[in-house]
């Protein structure tokens, strides 16, 4: 067995098979249309080139509504066991906040008392239980207003529906009121800086296969521990990786370093050159000399 070696030094088809595309989604197609986009596309490629690597998945982060467009990562082969790092992160987005009446002078200061926990019950066509539940606003700023509509850009906690939030605000402003075109430009890591579109992607890969120039795919695809960017880490030995390969948890001796977590916090573990190995759960102490450090949650390699 080998481990994946450093980010920077992998070849297209190993970073293809442990890749993330942060995406620029389009409106129109759902979310999971997309990703087997991209899916099929990137296997048909590795299958091009030859070798024995190829992808059975691709995964997005978050689900964005069909006619909601911006930031949608989307993990390739292994990578897709990082999706529990996205529960972790924040969303921003901008949104149009469509009101039924002219818009009210006090618009700015009505939308600043939503920040903070709010109560959410998801709408009747989400996918999870209907069931009250606490979000956390922390940023909801009106941006600009004309005679019936605000321009809104919100930071949130996973999970928040926008759309509601929108019928909310309304609500409070007296006017009533319902969500316009939304936007996501953020979406912890990522953010709409490095977006790149699904033409780029395809563009990418046949240069890489057609001209043997992959210098275009090494920059709309980013490793997968990119995704991992905003989480805790732990270092571990080569040693202790091979056994976390075989279904064992960090124990103490293989830890070289670790940054001060609370347990119970969620961790990624890496080895001295920067490749991802597992996510897990800080449970012990790093500094002893025995016991388990990290309970593993997803295996990498």
């Amino acid at each position: 067995m080998s481990l994946r070696g450093p980010p920077e030094e992998r070849s297209p088809a190993e970073l293809l098979a442990f890749g993330v595309v942060n995406l620029d989604k389009p409106p129109g197609p759902s979310s999971h249309q997309v990703s087997g986009w991209l899916r099929d596309a990137v296997d048909d490629a590795l299958a091009d080139a030859g070798g024995e690597t190829r992808i059975e998945k691709a995964a997005h982060a978050g689900t964005l509504d069909p006619k909601v467009t911006g930031c949608l990562p989307v993990m390739l082969g292994k990578a897709t066991r990082l999706a529990p790092a996205f529960l972790e992160g924040e969303k921003e987005y901008v949104a149009v906040l469509e009101c039924h009446g002219p818009v009210p002078a006090d618009v700015g200061s009505v939308a600043a008392e939503f920040e903070g926990p709010i109560y959410q019950k998801p709408p009747r066509k989400s996918a999870v239980s209907r069931r009250l539940r606490v979000r956390e606003i922390y940023d909801l700023s009106v941006l600009e207003t004309t005679d019936r509509q605000a321009l809104l850009r919100i930071r949130c906690e996973s999970g928040t529906y926008v759309r509601k939030l929108c019928h909310d605000l309304g609500l409070a402003l007296g006017t009533g009121a319902h969500m316009g075109h939304l936007r996501r430009t953020a979406t912890e890591p990522f953010d709409d800086s490095t977006l790149h579109t699904a033409s780029e992607l395809f563009d990418a890969l046949a240069f890489w296969l057609e001209d043997d120039d992959p210098d275009l795919l090494y920059e709309v695809v980013s490793p997968g521990e990119r995704i991992l960017e905003g989480l805790p880490s732990v270092t571990i030995a080569e040693s202790a990786a091979r056994e976390v390969a075989e279904g064992a948890p960090v124990y103490a001796p293989g830890v070289i370093a670790a940054d001060d977590v609370e347990r119970g916090a969620l961790v990624a573990c890496y080895t001295e050159d920067g490749a991802a190995v597992c996510l897990g759960r800080m449970v012990g102490d790093p500094d002893a000399n025995e016991g388990t450090v990290v309970d593993l949650e997803r295996v990498l390699v």
